[in-house]
């Protein structure tokens, strides 16, 4: 099994920094290109850009919670969310998924 893990294309964990605002400040934040893959498709998702989308999401936790400690770490952990999200509704009935609709 860790060969499935072991054999992964490296561009996968190697790291990007990206410029973005957020609340209106400039900063870099700095992920795996498999991370930023999955933020890249949240924020197709929801219809805005990336940077969009992680404004924003920056903006509900400030609200929520105040400043996050890791900001980068709770990034991987959305993008954890919306894959088993993602996978749950794979793997769903095509009957119940029309229902729930």
């Amino acid at each position: 099994m860790c060969q499935i893990f072991a054999g992964q294309d490296p561009a996968r964990y190697t790291s990007t920094t990206r410029r973005l605002r957020l609340n209106g400040q400039s900063t870099s934040i700095r992920l795996e290109n498999a991370f930023w893959d999955i933020l890249d498709q949240i924020a197709k998702a929801d219809g805005v850009s990336t940077p969009a989308f992680i404004s924003r999401l920056h903006s509900e936790v400030l609200e929520a919670r105040g400043e996050p400690e890791n900001f980068t770490s709770l990034l991987r952990t959305a993008c954890l969310i919306f894959m088993g999200q993602s996978s749950a509704t794979a793997h769903q009935d095509p009957a119940m998924a029309l229902a729930a609709e």
